[in-house]
């Protein structure tokens, strides 16, 4: 077996579908990625951050048990960084706990040494130094991923399964759109300052957005300019201060397209701009540019889901 990295990289994958984050967090590693789940060697090529992939299959996605399993492994392996996906989150206190490490969860970035950490609703960044082996949580949406790499060959690790008590799985049920993380949603409407006309209510107008958009099985974001006027919540800002997003549909409603918009919006499948400025950058980077009044069309949209 091939000697891990200092710093790697551990991605829980189910059904050969990679977690939110994951490429992220492959790159915080320096490429160094270790799948574990089911379907390890298919999610492996889907990779786009990782030089060196390992991969542990197992039969079922059980975070304990994934634990004991990984756990023998990591003895020269100072820091283990987890995307916090959902299953990311289950595993990484239980592997702390199991290797005797502290856990860091929510860091924002992460080096060899020090991580930083989003605490009291992303208003405030702490930073820790690492003084021996740790586990480490990486938000998904904030670091970006770079240059895309080919997907070097996974190398299969030889692993004996651990036992462990486990919570019994039921079922895993999608997320529902208005509430699903920006960085896992599929389709995004933004609503940007264009949005709100002048002396009207930029709340409701974003509530409106959201209703639309869940009856379209889509996810709400907005700009800065509207997180900022608080009309939707810092959680829903897309953009170089906010989260990063790679949906396959992002329509943009009044959004005029600055670079720290833009810069947030990952590579999208397509992309829809309503914007009464046939010159904006966002109309100009769009699929399909739609001339028009984006309350209005917001407002016609919300009329078809009322007699829907």
């Amino acid at each position: 077996m091939s000697a891990l990295p200092d710093t790697l990289a551990i991605v829980v994958v189910r059904d050969g579908a990679l977690p939110a984050g994951a490429d992220e967090t492959v790159a915080e590693a320096g490429g160094a990625a270790l799948l574990t789940g089911t379907g390890t060697a298919r999610a492996a090529k889907e990779l786009s951050a990782a030089r060196t992939t390992w991969t542990v299959e197992s039969d079922v996605v059980a975070p304990g048990s994934l634990a004991a399993t990984l756990a023998p492994l990591l003895g020269e392996v100072r820091v283990v960084l987890l995307p916090a996906s959902p299953d990311g989150r289950d595993l990484a206190p239980r592997l702390a706990f199991t290797t005797g490490r502290p856990l860091h969860a929510g860091a924002v970035q992460c080096g060899t040494d020090t991580a930083d950490l989003s605490r009291v609703d992303d208003r405030v960044q702490v930073r820790v130094r690492f003084t021996g082996p740790v586990v480490v949580t990486l938000t998904p949406g904030v670091r970006g991923v770079g240059t895309p790499l080919p997907p070097p060959e996974p190398v299969p690790l030889d692993a004996a399964p651990g036992t462990a008590r486990d919570a019994e799985l039921v079922e895993v049920r999608p997320p529902e759109p208005e509430t699903v993380e920006l960085t896992e949603a599929r389709r995004i409407l933004g609503g940007g300052a264009g949005l709100v006309r002048p002396g009207e209510d930029g709340t409701a107008a974003m509530r409106t957005l959201t209703e639309v958009a869940a009856w379209l099985g889509a996810s709400a974001g907005a700009t800065r300019v509207v997180t900022d006027a608080g009309w939707a919540g810092h959680d829903r800002q897309i953009g170089t201060t906010g989260v990063v997003v790679d949906p396959d549909l992002y329509v943009a409603f009044g959004i005029s397209g600055a670079t720290q918009h833009t810069g947030g919006l990952g590579r999208p499948e397509h992309v829809v701009s309503i914007n009464t400025d046939p010159h904006c950058p966002m109309t100009a980077m769009a699929d399909l540019g739609i001339i028009a009044d984006a309350p209005a069309v917001l407002a016609e949209l919300d009329r078809r889901r009322r007699d829907d």
